[in-house]
Order: structure tokens, then C-alpha cells, then sequence
């Protein structure tokens, strides 16, 4: 670590007790604030993308015809109404996810809705899908897109939409953002809308994808919850790439309060304790999937070797998120160096060759005589 990396990680470490004196929502609300004005304030933010950015041809991959410029991306409920997009590069994402977007302005859960757990490295979320709505979020866009790095859009249902009518919201989330985004995460798995995990069943994934898929030719991904049980997870992804999913991404929060001393009963948990099932949901997924759509890991990614760990079980992108609240804004940059020192030391020249070299054998050749 340079001495100035240190230094930063020294003051972050020093202001860190500060920040968490502050209501987790207030603070993430005054980050947005900040990082709103990296358009108009270059000459602070310049040096920020030039400092934290690794533009390495080791990482650089080219995934559903979009130019990654390295694997770690920012996941979704960071960016939730698409206010901070030019700030990403400034914090080293080589790629990102805003919202959940859903077609009306929605307020989301009663205050307070955001926990930390310090003595896990973990936050609590029960949000519930707060956005500016679909219009409002699609005019910034449009002023953004077409951007440096590839932008997803996270889309989910209204609170308020019976689950009967749930498709036609992913529908129309998809026809207006389809212009102004590279690609989809159909959201289906966060536990803060009452009756959204219910969606996850083979006859709803089967009815999903056929009408988004009359609407975009651009990537549809699905996003799984941690708390299913391993058989359904198996199936599900199965019914997914069959039903034309482009990729899966693994996992959302959990709703295993076991995992924290003193849970605050409701919301989604995320950081640290999620690590052990998003990686084990990994396995599961990628023994079934590996090769025929890429995946995505994200859940307790705090290091270079957790990420390192993930992309040999499978993953080909990862994303972050609490990890910035607890290891400081130079965690991207962090692991996006790390990651290039582990796959110099495995001998590899490229992030691809590492993909999925955990996998068994046997899984991958089966895979290939079933092609």
C-alpha cells in the first residue's frame, strides 16, 4: 500500500466513529448529495477517478457485448434513483446497477428503515423500494446514457400493485428504461414488498420472461434470495437460462436474523454475515449454470481474496456495497489491485482464465457433452 493509500485509509479510520453517529439513511442521503455534483465539479473528482480507477487489460472483459473494465460494480440501492452515476468511476466501479426503479414514485417503509451492526460489519435494510419513479429516473438517464461504464437497471414492482398484475410493472419498467440503460435485473428476491418472494416460481419466471423479452433486446437478468431453500434455488436457475434469463446474479439480503446478535426484525441483512450462503448460493448456481449465461456474486464481498474466491467459484462480476461503509471508499480500487496480484501469482494473464477453475471438472464436462 502506497503512503498515500495509507493515509486516506488512516483519516477514513479517524472519521469512521463520526459516520456512524449519523442515521445510516441521513448519511448515505449526504453521500448522494456529494457525489450529485460530479459533473459539474471535475476538478475534484478528476483526480478521484485517476487515483481509484484500475483500467488493467488483465480485468477488462466483454460480457453480452458490454466493455467491463473491471468486475466490481456497484450493486443496486446505492445508486436508487440514478443521482450519482458520474461519481461511480471516481469510487473505481467498472460497472453499476441504479435503483430498485418501480413505474410510480413510491416513499418506501416508515423511518427509521437503515441499521448498522458494526461489531459484524453489517446493515439492516427495510426500505421497501423508496425511488422518484420510473419517468423521473429515465429523464436523468437520458441526459447520462450512453455512459463510460455499463449501467443495469434494477426493476421491481409497486407496493401497492397486486401480485396478479406484477408482470405488467416489470413491463412497463422495461419499455421506458429500455433506451437509456445497457441492461435488466428483474428483482423478485428483496424481502421489503410484501408478497414479491412469492413471485419466485417457475410459472411467473416462465410468464416473465417471455413478455420482457418481447420488449428488449437488451440482457434480462434475475436476481435470487438467499433464503430459498437449495432444491428451489437448483430448480429456479435451471428454469431461468431455459426461459431465456442472460444471467443470474447471487444474492440479495437475508432474512436470517440468526446471523446478527441484536437483528432489528424486519428488513434485509447485508455485509459480512451474508458471505457464507451468497458464496455457498454461488456454488449451487454455477454447478448448474456455469457456461451457458454469466453470473454475478455479491453479498459479504469485502477484500480481493473474497472476491477472488468468488470469480473462481463461477462468478464473472462482483458487487459491493456495505463493504464502502466499513473499509472506506478505496475498497474498490483495493480489490481491483488485489485481484490482479492473485491472478499473477496463479499465473494467469487474463480475469476469464480464472472463471469458475473451482467448478468440478466433472460438472463443466458434463456441461460441455450436454452442449
Amino acid at each position: 500500500m502506497e503512503n498515500g493509500e495509507l493515509k486516506n485509509k488512516k483519516l477514513f479510520d479517524i472519521i469512521k466513529p463520526l459516520i456512524y453517529k449519523t442515521d445510516p439513511e441521513s448519511a448515505h442521503n449526504m453521500v448522494d448529495l456529494i457525489f450529485r455534483t460530479a459533473k459539474r465539479c471535475p476538478l475534484f473528482f478528476n483526480p478521484l477517478i485517476k487515483k481509484n480507477f484500475i483500467d488493467d487489460p488483465m480485468l477488462t472483459q466483454k460480457i453480452w457485448n458490454l466493455e467491463f473494465k473491471n468486475p466490481v460494480g456497484v450493486a443496486a440501492g446505492f445508486d436508487k434513483n440514478a443521482t450519482m452515476v458520474y461519481g461511480w468511476p471516481a469510487l473505481g466501479f467498472g460497472w453499476g446497477e441504479i435503483g430498485a426503479v418501480t413505474p410510480k414514485p413510491q416513499p418506501g417503509n416508515p423511518k427509521p428503515r437503515a441499521w448498522r451492526h458494526i461489531e459484524h460489519q453489517a446493515v439492516q435494510n427495510a426500505y421497501g423500494f423508496n425511488n422518484d419513479g420510473v419517468q423521473v429516473i429515465k429523464s436523468r438517464l437520458k441526459k447520462t446514457y450512453p455512459f463510460i461504464l455499463p449501467i443495469g437497471a434494477n426493476i421491481g414492482k409497486n407496493k401497492t400493485t397486486p401480485e396478479e398484475n406484477a408482470i405488467e410493472d416489470y413491463k412497463t419498467l422495461v419499455k421506458e428504461l429500455n433506451a437509456v440503460v445497457d441492461f435488466f435485473v428483474v428483482n423478485i428476491s428483496s424481502p421489503n414488498t410484501p408478497g414479491l418472494r412469492d413471485l419466485l416460481n417457475a410459472e411467473f419466471i416462465s410468464n416473465l420472461f417471455k413478455k420482457l423479452k418481447s420488449e428488449t433486446h437488451k440482457p434480462i437478468l434475475i436476481k435470487f434470495s438467499p433464503d430459498m431453500e437449495d432444491e428451489m434455488i437448483i430448480n429456479l436457475a435451471n428454469l431461468s437460462v431455459l426461459n431465456g434469463a442472460d444471467g443470474i446474479i447471487v444474492t440479495n439480503t437475508t432474512v436470517n436474523y440468526d446471523l446478527i446478535q441484536t437483528p432489528i426484525k424486519k428488513g434485509g441483512i447485508s455485509g459480512k454475515p451474508l458471505a457464507k450462503r451468497s458464496y455457498e448460493v454461488l456454488r449451487l448456481v454455477a454447478n448448474e449454470v456455469f457456461g451457458k449465461v454469466p453470473i454475478i456474486s455479491v453479498g459479504g464481498i469485502d477484500s480481493a481474496e473474497e472476491a477472488y474466491k468468488r470469480i473462481k467459484a463461477g462468478a464473472s462480476l462482483l458487487q459491493i456495497y456495505t463493504a464502502i461503509i466499513y473499509k472506506g471508499p478505496g475498497i474498490v480500487k483495493e480489490i481491483n489491485e488485489g485481484l490482479i496480484k492473485l491472478l499473477k501469482e496463479d499465473g494467469y494473464s487474463h480475469i476469464s482464465e480464472a472463471v469458475g477453475v473451482d467448478i468440478p471438472k466433472k460438472l463443466i464436462l458434463k456441461e460441455n457433452n450436454a452442449s
